[in-house]
């Protein structure tokens, strides 16, 4: 062997990026070809990292939504695409996969699935133990600076090439789980492949608003609206100190990724902390407390099961001190109120990124892609899993969901080619 640059290493597949969808094709390959070469190859010091912080440390692993054409519903794009892999793969193969290796699942209330030791280590320790089982070479540090098909010669000769930071690597099958990687994009463009520019997909918005000053950390179900744009969503909307976020607000962020870039994360949103309920519903339950509190102060007791800290201060949004008995208060303001119940305006000036999992809208072009195996359609041996494709979800599980259908996919399809 030489020294420095030149060393060549060869293995029959090389997965690039050691993330979940790299481990989860990895092992899966394994398992379905004993013997055969591996190798996941990461440009960081450490792999799994974004399995390590999802879902706060507990790692999200998957959703308990267990027919495929609902799964789908959660993916701004890749829905049409994921249908008939999911047909093959999803939630109940995901659990199943993990239970038979010793690591059982729970459900939470919103659906959103977790080891039941609730630490993401538990994931990292199976798929590290499944790797060395399996006898798969991990190498970290090693960055991909260019990768080219070399049509081979014999049929034994690898068709890839790839140099690396470390050295040369040959291999056969060519598996890119590289996420969001600008770089390995670039590269995919240079051989031909469509790339869509990556935008971030989930964020939340930045809000500086008296009306839900102080209140970070505040919680409650509503219904939101982005004025101008066919947007809105519902569910836990959470006030924070950059302003709001939430399983409401990040449909939100994710199913209008590029419009909300177009932007430039200006805009405006409707809020409406009643949910279903019309303002003229609104309108006509507040007479009723009107006259059926009339001699007590609207601060006293919070209604419409709103949270007592958000509701006085809409209250004081409309100019209806505590001092003031509900008997007192006038027509104009119970309509003002009314108002900020159900169709209340907040201006977004920019976004925050949501905790530490980044996640975009963007990359290779679906109609680039067999689904059947994952596998490139313009180049030969080289596959694709993971958020390296135009692929993404609403926060709850799902974007790893993809991350495992993809990885069993693409290791089902390498082992077919291979026998």
């Amino acid at each position: 062997m030489k020294t420095n640059d030149t060393i060549a290493f060869y293995f029959d597949t090389v997965i690039v990026g050691g993330g979940a969808a790299g481990f989860f094709t990895g092992l899966n390959l394994a398992k379905n070809i004993p013997g055969h070469k591996i190798a996941i190859i990461e440009r960081g010091k450490s792999v799994l990292e974004k399995v390590r912080i999802s879902g706060g440390g507990r790692c999200n692993v998957t959703h308990a939504e267990f027919i495929p054409s609902e799964l789908t519903n959660n993916y701004p794009r890749g829905a049409k695409e994921l249908l008939g892999p999911f047909h093959s793969f999803m939630t109940g193969d995901t659990i199943a996969w993990f239970e038979e290796r010793g690591v059982a699942l729970k459900i939470e209330e919103d659906g959103r699935m977790f080891p039941t030791t609730d630490t993401s280590q538990t994931i990292i320790d199976c798929f590290l133990k499944e790797a060395k089982t399996y006898n798969i070479t991990i190498l970290k540090e090693y960055a991909l600076k260019e990768f080219a098909f070399a049509k081979a010669q014999l049929e034994q000769q690898p068709s890839w090439e790839l140099i690396t930071s470390k050295g040369i690597i040959n291999c056969t099958s060519l598996v890119m789980a590289t996420g969001s990687n600008p770089k390995i994009w670039k590269q995919l463009a240079m051989l031909g492949h469509s790339i869509t520019p990556a935008v971030p997909s989930l964020f939340t918005f930045n809000i500086k608003d008296e009306r839900i000053e102080g209140l970070m950390g505040l919680s409650t179900e509503a219904a939101v609206e982005v004025i101008g744009l066919p947007l809105e969503s519902e569910g836990p909307l959470l006030i924070t100190h950059w302003g709001m976020s939430g399983p409401g607000i990040l449909k939100l962020s994710a199913w209008g990724a590029r419009e909300l870039n177009s932007c430039k994360y200006e805009f405006q949103i409707k809020v409406n902390w009643l949910l279903y309920t019309t303002q003229e519903d609104a309108l006509e339950q507040l007479t009723e407390l009107k006259h059926k509190y009339a001699k007590q102060s609207p601060h006293t007791y919070a209604h419409f099961e709103l949270p007592k800290r958000l509701w006085r201060k809409l209250l004081v949004a409309v100019q209806i001190e505590e001092q003031t008995k509900w008997a007192d208060i006038p027509k104009i303001k119970l309509v003002a109120l009314s108002q900020e119940l159900t169709q209340g305006i907040y201006q977004v000036k920019g976004k925050s990124t949501f905790k530490e999992e980044f996640v975009t809208a963007g990359g290779v072009d679906l109609k680039e892609i067999n689904f059947k195996t994952f596998e490139s359609k313009l180049l030969p041996n080289l596959y694709m899993a993971g958020e390296v494709l135009n692929i993404d979800a609403i926060t709850g599980g799902f974007n790893f969901q993809n991350a495992w259908t993809g990885g069993y996919h693409v290791a089902q399809a390498i082992a077919n080619k291979t026998h």
